[in-house]
């Protein structure tokens, strides 16, 4: 008979006792399946992109050295949890047991096919071998086993696309499925970040929302993104600055909108630093979404009060209720999204 833990993986918690299993330091990673858990090989991990931008800068983009700070990581936490930023990201497997008080109780089977959809820094996850390392779309080929929480969220892979491109969309899946919630018709909206695949996702969800009568302007880091959204009808406008710049991004992205301040801006960029740029273009009672996982809240809460401005302000949960649905769906609703995301994912 298995033994059972909390529904939560709180048994896992080896340091400090008391804490859930994202805020503790290390847990407890031995791949023996409760009774209410998930085991699952695992064959990719999707780190997240501000996490594995920092690993990989602080290795000097030396491949070899990124392989052993992500080993050394998860040997010393028993997760894939960056240090320095907090965050993990997702895997796809192969669901390998079912906990016997599972069995019957959810839909999955052994043998089934499924990306995570709760992130890598709660996730108990024990690798045998990095195969490879694709540093351009943050995704580490392993040969690992992950356990899942009975309270935690998948996704079965679909059958009508490649499980790489399944994976680059659900890695990022709750930012369109929380722009289709936060953008109304006729709403003005900025998209820090527009060109990456996260940004794009959001850029085209935006645009189904806004109507006829919204705008949507995204920020880019060269012209060639600006260009590339502007011709496959992400945007309305793009705009080329420094999300770090948060003076040049209001300049630019009030002339892109008719002097007007914007009703909601989303900042998706992996890079520190981009509050402010995300908060000044908005206006009072409007919505700043902070999906990136490299926003540091407490300077966006000071900085907003600092400047006087009334806005409603809200953390990137990764994850909305049809998330999943909503994100593969925008994939098979437009080809030429789809496409791209192919040659570049894959």
């Amino acid at each position: 008979m298995q033994k059972k833990g909390n529904k939560y993986g709180v048994h896992r918690v080896i340091e400090p006792k008391g804490l859930m299993t994202q805020a503790a330091k290390k847990i407890d990673n031995t791949m023996e399946c409760y009774s209410n858990e998930i085991l699952c090989d695992v064959s990719a991990l999707n780190i997240d992109s501000a996490s594995f931008t920092q690993i990989y800068e602080a290795c000097g983009k030396d491949l070899g050295k990124t392989e052993q700070m992500i080993l050394d990581i998860v040997n010393e936490r028993g997760k894939m949890q960056n240090p320095v930023t907090g965050s993990g990201g997702m895997f796809i497997g192969t669901v390998k047991e079912i906990g016997e008080d599972l069995q019957g109780k959810i839909d999955l089977k052994v043998g089934d096919k499924i990306a995570s959809l709760v992130s890598l820094s709660l996730t108990p996850l024990k690798i045998g071998k990095i195969k490879a390392i694709h540093p351009e779309i943050d995704r580490v080929e392993v040969e690992a086993q992950a356990i899942l929480f009975e309270s935690g969220l998948y996704a079965k892979l679909p059958d009508d696309m490649s499980e790489e491109l399944a994976l680059a969309a659900l890695d990022v899946a709750g930012a369109p499925a929380q722009t289709a919630k936060l953008v109304q018709a006729g709403d003005s909206v900025l998209i820090l970040g527009g060109a990456g695949k996260g940004g794009m996702m959001c850029c085209y969800e935006a645009m189904k929302r806004v109507g006829p009568t919204g705008k949507v302007v995204a920020l880019v880091i060269c012209q060639a993104d600006a260009d590339l959204l502007k011709s496959m009808h992400l945007c309305h406008e793009a705009i080329v600055a420094s999300a770090t710049d948060p003076m040049d991004v209001l300049e630019k992205s009030l002339a892109a909108n008719n002097g007007k301040e914007y009703d909601v801006s989303i900042l998706i960029v992996n890079v520190p630093a981009c509050e402010m740029s995300a908060i000044l273009p908005v206006r009072d009672n409007g919505i700043v979404y902070f999906f990136s996982m490299a926003t540091d809240f407490a300077k966006a809460a000071l900085g907003a009060e600092g400047v006087g401005k009334d806005v409603t302000m809200i953390v990137g949960n990764g994850y909305t209720k049809g998330h999943a649905e909503i994100t593969l769906a925008e994939l098979r609703e437009n080809p030429e999204l789809k496409a791209y995301f192919e040659k570049k994912y894959l």
